[in-house]
């Protein structure tokens, strides 16, 4: 969600009524099995969107040749710029790219698109539907609830926010530092790291 302020826009992770935006830790797992027993090209696109970060539009303009296998990496094209030339690479698991290699859809040309025949109201009702089937109710089930939540476990998994801006495409490192403002269990999961320290005897 993206609220107006005067000149500047405002990331917001909670809605007005303090509702989360973002899935947490336990329903990203929970997708996680549900996208398991799903299609080859539902699990492959909701591993993207898991596992990168990614906006479902930038997704969905996949290329076989954006995947870089001996790297471990894909490289999106950043949208929401004014240029159209921004490219970011992204590092990701090789359970994702397994799972776009198993895609029933795959082209051995380079520039054939991974979802060539999908459109993002479909898409979107793909993510709606896994979010569903993992008993996740709440404006969070959606796949901009997947982005932030990537943005979330990113910050709890100690990424830094150099880095996180670069995999998330955007513009400003104020948008990305949202993500260190969780709140709820998440922020107590940061703090337990403090809790966690072993004092020196007096």
């Amino acid at each position: 969600m993206i609220k107006r302020t005067g000149y500047a826009s405002e990331m917001r992770l909670h809605d007005r009524a303090g509702r989360r935006l973002y899935i947490n830790r336990a329903e990203r797992a929970r997708i996680l099995r549900v996208a398991d027993q799903s299609e080859p090209h539902i699990r492959a696109l909701c591993l993207t969107l898991l596992f990168t970060g990614c906006r479902i539009s930038e997704a969905l303009e996949l290329r076989l040749s954006s995947i870089q296998n001996s790297e471990c990496s894909i490289t999106f094209r950043t949208l929401k710029r004014r240029r159209a030339d921004v490219f970011r690479e992204v590092p990701v698991p090789e359970a994702l790219l397994e799972a776009l290699d198993q895609m029933c859809v795959r082209n051995e040309q380079p520039d054939a698109m991974l979802w060539c025949e999908t459109d993002r109201i479909t898409a979107y009702r793909w993510i709606k539907a896994i979010a569903e089937d993992a008993n996740i109710i709440g404006r969070q089930a959606c796949p901009k609830g997947l982005r932030h939540g990537f943005g979330i476990h990113a910050i709890l998994c100690g990424v830094p926010l150099n880095l996180l801006q670069k995999w998330m495409g955007h513009a400003s490192m104020t948008t990305t530092a949202i993500y260190a403002n969780a709140l709820g269990a998440e922020e107590r999961q940061i703090a337990s790291r403090m809790w966690d320290e072993k004092y020196p005897p007096h």
